[in-house]
């Protein structure tokens, strides 16, 4: 009997210490999808890193001349279900990592083969399917976390801090 009462009870100890909240990340997971008027879908699975007081570009990723897994966690996925250009550039229905590179005021966005790693420690340019350069702009209002948006116009933009980059998708 002893014995029933002493696993029973590690048996409920063990379910309740389980059971507890968790707290959430630091980085939630995010997910943005976009049907296109040509029936293409766009998804792009990310997580969202915060800003938290510090300066974007000095001691917070993107940082100039790294490439960065625009996000946090695993490297953000970006999926196209049909054959697409990307800012006039062409690129095949799949996934793909999306990193970016930053130089001033302009950011080259980089679509890898190897979508499915963790942050950026395994990129290598020879996996890139597609890069493009398009320009930052101040964005509208300063974003604490990481936030992408997909349109059904095929509009991507990246919102983090004060930055807002943008590039189409048809």
């Amino acid at each position: 009997m002893k014995k029933f009462l002493l696993l029973t009870l590690s048996l409920i100890t063990v379910v309740l210490v389980n059971a507890q909240d968790k707290p959430a990340p630091k980085s939630p997971p995010a997910t943005v999808k976009a049907e296109l008027s040509t029936g293409t879908v766009v998804t792009i699975n990310y997580s969202q890193p915060s800003v938290k007081g510090r300066t974007i570009g000095k001691d917070l990723e993107p940082l100039p001349g790294q490439v960065w897994r625009t996000g946090a966690n695993k490297a953000t996925v970006f999926e196209v279900s049909k054959d697409v250009t990307v800012d006039g550039k062409p690129l095949a229905a799949g996934k793909y990592a999306l990193f970016t590179l930053v130089d001033g005021d302009y950011w080259t966005v980089i679509f890898s083969k190897k979508w499915d790693q963790f942050g950026a420690f395994k990129y290598k340019e020879a996996d890139d399917a597609l890069r493009i350069t398009v320009k930052s702009e101040k964005a509208p209002a300063f974003s604490e976390q990481l936030n992408i948006t997909a349109g059904k116009d095929g509009v991507v933009t990246l919102l983090w801090g004060d930055n807002k980059v943008s590039f189409t998708v048809k």
